[in-house]
């Protein structure tokens, strides 16, 4: 009879602190993302050679058709809406962001930019990629 201890195996590396560094990973990359809302249409932006960032909040979206969309609204309840938020608050000075498919035409964005003024919002700029 053999009364000896049988050997012991070696003891395996963990993988504890590994799946502690991922979930940390998972952890950062959650709170430094910036999840960004999708557009309601599908659009080309129109190019540049030469702008600027447009850094004014709201969005109003155009698309090749003309049709105007804002706030998950359409048309002219979009230009509506756009109006009571922002119309009511420092109208001369606020800035409207428009973002316009570049398969639109010019007469329809004329009118667009004729309607918007009427309904009295002063300022709009036209978001274009560079060249």
């Amino acid at each position: 009879m053999d009364l000896s201890e049988t050997p012991r195996r070696p003891r395996a590396e963990s993988i504890v602190p590994m799946i502690n560094v991922v979930f940390l990973l998972l952890i950062f990359f959650l709170m430094t993302s910036r999840l960004v809302q999708p557009d309601p249409v599908e659009l080309a932006l129109p190019e540049s050679a030469t702008g600027r960032d447009a850094n004014a909040d709201p969005v109003l979206f155009v698309g090749k058709n003309g049709q105007l969309h804002y706030g998950g609204l359409q048309g002219a309840e979009a230009v509506a809406r756009l109006v009571a938020e922002n119309v009511l608050s420092n109208a001369h000075s606020y800035v409207i962001k428009m973002r316009a498919d570049a398969a639109l035409e010019a007469t329809v964005l004329a009118r667009i930019l004729r309607d918007l003024a009427a309904a009295g919002l002063a300022r709009v700029e036209l978001v274009v990629v560079p060249k």
